[in-house]
């Protein structure tokens, strides 16, 4: 069973969408004013679908209070179509937003896949509870030994999928294959990210640490 908060004033758009999802064992529990939800907490749900047009607050300023004292998946469901709406309240701490009206079962592939997307950030965090190396996939950062490392896209792209291989060997074609933002395709191009990262966090490639070369396959990250 899934469980959803709900802050929606519009009681019959509510129901509607609460018993389409309850075929997919999906409870919504909804609240037609932000201050009932905010009174009853977080605690035990899996997801929240916020409205912004609500009673006596703005839907956005429930947004950032909310994100400021728990880490809940938040999707957005409103009929504002302004842009900017839609920019600030991910900035603020909203992981989707999804523009009223739209078909139920668009709402059910948003909550689906972003509670998926959740838990594999949070299997990822204990498996690597004891590595140096943390990922933070929702701020798109990487730390070594708790401090943010300042890294270009190329060199996130790398760090992060030999942290998500950690201990295993990984192929340069892997690698490469991998990154997006790795402009030239080769080899050399490869090498000069794992330099650049070797060189932030003080590591070495005659006497590594962390990011070892394996002869003929490519590199390996430990610690």
């Amino acid at each position: 069973m899934i469980n959803v908060l709900m802050i929606e004033d519009d009681p019959d758009f509510a129901q509607l969408l609460s018993e389409y999802l309850a075929q997919f064992n999906i409870k919504i529990t909804n609240f037609q004013t932000p201050k009932e939800a905010l009174n009853i907490g977080m605690q035990g749900y899996d997801c929240l679908i916020l409205d912004l047009t609500l009673p006596g607050i703005d839907g956005l300023e429930v947004c950032r209070e909310i994100r400021q004292k728990n880490n809940i998946p938040i999707i957005i469901s409103s009929a504002r179509g302004d842009l900017s709406d839609k920019v600030v309240g991910l900035q603020i701490g909203a992981d989707d937003y999804l523009p009223k009206p739209y078909d139920p079962k668009e709402m059910y592939a948003r909550i689906t896949s972003l509670i998926r997307r959740t838990k594999r950030v949070e299997t990822s965090s204990n498996e690597n509870i004891n590595s140096a190396f943390k990922i933070d996939e929702r701020r798109h950062e990487i730390s070594y030994n708790d401090k943010v490392l300042t890294l270009t896209p190329a060199e996130y792209e790398i760090l992060e999928y030999l942290i998500q291989q950690h201990s295993y060997s990984v192929s340069r074609e892997q690698l490469v294959n991998r990154c997006k933002n790795l402009k030239d395709k080769d080899s050399k191009s490869l090498d000069v990210i794992i330099g650049r990262l070797r060189t932030k966090i003080n590591d070495s490639s005659k006497s590594p640490k962390h990011i070892f070369s394996v002869r003929g396959i490519g590199y390996k990250l430990i610690g």
